[in-house]
């Protein structure tokens, strides 16, 4: 009973509260052990998905590297291949340039099954050519088998379109060539390539003996635009080659006639005097004898 009237003096509200206090505090240090310790697994858990994780990036880095050994390795054979084809091609090609220089040859040649499908690669393969040039380039390597093949595939064509069935044989089947050709003399900038651009003005104009091969390059939209294109560039055996191609189109009435207005309101007459005083003799010659047949159209008419 003593300590009955005694214990409420000892415990007084302090001491109550204090040790409600430290049972909220051994409650709470109870609380983060259990969090601590779910930390603790969840920690081992990721442990071991990282290292599965490693092990399987590690895998896969070998893997890759295997994989780009690989792909190196069929790069250099697909190099080595194209090379060997470009290398082939060009020889073969120009063989070819040189056989089809006799008639015979190229009537075995047109005869064959084959002549629609080279003749269309011939025409894709200077495309790809002519768009794989740089912006910079100003002189063609005609000493690397990549110009030596494109060069012989142009001299080839321009071979075939010397002879009448040749003529026949690019007009009649063969019109997207034409088409491409002239494309990609217009696509080539002035100075640049020039043994192409001449094998390949060459080839018009042999197709302009025929025609119907006159009819159809002039009557391209085209056409004109790209001889006044050509005529401004720097050499001179290009310009003669494009003013032997406007001659053909002059002399044939028929053509003429349709073109006779274009002609007059586009013709860049200053540039066609200017290379009438030209020191080389033959473009000279020709664009004097241009300027004189030009004066008596206009006097005819």
């Amino acid at each position: 009973m003593q300590l009955h009237d005694i214990l409420p003096q000892i415990l007084n509200g302090d001491v109550v509260e204090s040790v409600q206090k430290l049972d909220a505090v051994e409650a709470i240090v109870e609380k983060r052990e259990r969090e601590l310790e779910q930390l603790r697994m969840d920690l081992e858990h990721f442990k071991a998905r990282l290292e599965v994780a490693q092990a399987d990036c590690l895998k896969e880095r070998k893997e890759k590297l295997t994989v780009r050994q690989q792909l190196n390795e069929a790069k250099q054979q697909l190099l080595q291949q194209a090379e060997y084809c470009t290398e082939m091609g060009a020889a073969v090609c120009t063989l070819l340039w040189s056989v089809s220089s006799n008639e015979e040859a190229v009537q075995i040649i047109l005869g064959s099954s084959k002549a629609l499908k080279f003749f269309s690669i011939a025409g894709q393969t200077m495309e790809s050519f002519v768009r794989s040039l740089g912006e910079d380039v100003k002189q063609q390597d005609v000493d690397s088998d990549e110009s030596q093949f494109v060069l012989a595939l142009a001299g080839i064509v321009t071979n075939v379109a010397a002879l009448a069935c040749g003529r026949e044989f690019l007009v009649n089947s063969n019109r997207v060539l034409l088409d491409t050709v002239m494309q990609l003399l217009g696509d080539l900038k002035p100075g640049c390539c020039t043994k192409l651009k001449v094998l390949m003005l060459m080839s018009l104009y042999n197709i302009s003996i025929n025609i119907k091969g006159l009819k159809y390059i002039s009557e391209s939209p085209r056409f004109f635009p790209l001889l006044w294109w050509l005529l401004n560039d720097p050499d001179p055996e290009v310009c003669l080659h494009v003013l032997r191609l406007l001659q053909s189109v002059i002399l044939e009435p028929d053509v003429f006639t349709k073109s006779a207005s274009e002609l007059r309101d586009t013709l860049p007459f200053t540039r066609i005097v200017m290379l009438s005083k030209s020191r080389n003799t033959d473009l000279q010659m020709l664009a004097q004898d241009l300027l004189e047949d030009l004066k008596v159209l206009e006097y005819e008419s």
